[in-house]
C-alpha cells in the first residue's frame, strides 16, 4: 500500500440542493498526486440518513470536525455555490481555531460576502415558481422536477439548503483571509455575475484573480475540463508558494 502523503489534498464542497455526484468525475481528472475529497452535507449524498442542518455555521462546524484529522498535508478548499459559502465559513474557523492553514481556496458561483437584500428569497416561492427558477438555473435533473414523488422527496431538501443560503449573514468587520484565494464565475449567471464574485478581492490578502466561464450558473456542468484545468493551474501556484514559506 502507498503511504506516501499527497501533493495536495483537495476537498469539494457541493451546491445547494446537490451532492458528490455532480462532482463524481473529478478525482480521475485532476492530478494523480492529489487526493481529492468530496464532501457531501448532512441529509445529501452519501449523508442521505442524517438530518439536514439548515445554518451555514452549523455546518462549517460539522464538515469541519469531519476533515479535521485530514488536515495533515497540504490541502485545499473548493466550493461551488452554496458550497462556496460554506468554503469561506470552514475557512473563518480554521483561522479562529489555530488550525494549519489551507494553501488555496477556490469559490465559484457566490458572490462576496455582503448584507443580503431585502426580499423574497428562493426558499419562500410557490412549488410552480420554484421549479422554473431552479429548471433556469441548471444543476439539478430534469426528471426531478418532473417527476411528482421525485420533486416530493428534493423539494424540502432544496428548500433547507436555499433557507440557509439566503438567511446567510457574514461576520461584520471580518478581516480578510490569509489564504491564497480564487474566484470563479460564468459569465451568463446572474445570480453570482462575474462583477458581484470580483468583490472577493477585498476577502482575501492574496486574490489569485477572477476566472470567468462560458456558461450560467452551473457553467461546467457539460464539461468540466477548463475549470479543472485552471483549478490544477491555480491550486498548484498556491502550493508552490505555500512549499516556499512552511513544511508540514
Amino acid at each position: 500500500m502507498d503511504s506516501t502523503p499527497p501533493a495536495l489534498r483537495l476537498f469539494v464542497l457541493h451546491h445547494a440542493g446537490g451532492s458528490h455526484l455532480l462532482y463524481r468525475h473529478w478525482p480521475t481528472a485532476l492530478p494523480r498526486t492529489w487526493d481529492v475529497r468530496l464532501l457531501d452535507a448532512p441529509g445529501h449524498g452519501l449523508l442521505l440518513d442524517l438530518p439536514q442542518i439548515s445554518d451555514a455555521g452549523r455546518l462549517a462546524d460539522f464538515l469541519l470536525h469531519s476533515i479535521e484529522p485530514e488536515l495533515d498535508c497540504p490541502y485545499a478548499l473548493f466550493g461551488h455555490s452554496m458550497g462556496a459559502l460554506v468554503t469561506y465559513e470552514i475557512t473563518r474557523r480554521v483561522i479562529d481555531r489555530g488550525l494549519p492553514l489551507p494553501v488555496w481556496v477556490g469559490v465559484s458561483a457566490r458572490s462576496a460576502p455582503q448584507p443580503a437584500p431585502p426580499g423574497q428569497g428562493y426558499h419562500q416561492l410557490p412549488d410552480a415558481e420554484l421549479r422554473t427558477r431552479l429548471r433556469l438555473l441548471g444543476g439539478t435533473p430534469d426528471e426531478v422536477f418532473d417527476d411528482p414523488d421525485l420533486w416530493a422527496l428534493f423539494q424540502p431538501v432544496i428548500r433547507t439548503d436555499l433557507r440557509l443560503v439566503e438567511t446567510w449573514r457574514p461576520a461584520p468587520g471580518a478581516p480578510a483571509l490569509p489564504v491564497a484565494l480564487s474566484a470563479y464565475a460564468g459569465g451568463e449567471d446572474h445570480s453570482a455575475s462575474p462583477a458581484r464574485m470580483s468583490g472577493w478581492a477585498q476577502h482575501t490578502e492574496r486574490f489569485v484573480g477572477l476566472r470567468v466561464f462560458d456558461g450560467g450558473h452551473f457553467y461546467f456542468q457539460d464539461d468540466p475540463g477548463p475549470l479543472l484545468r485552471q483549478i490544477e493551474q491555480d491550486a498548484t501556484t498556491a502550493l508552490d508558494a505555500a512549499g516556499a514559506t512552511r513544511s508540514w
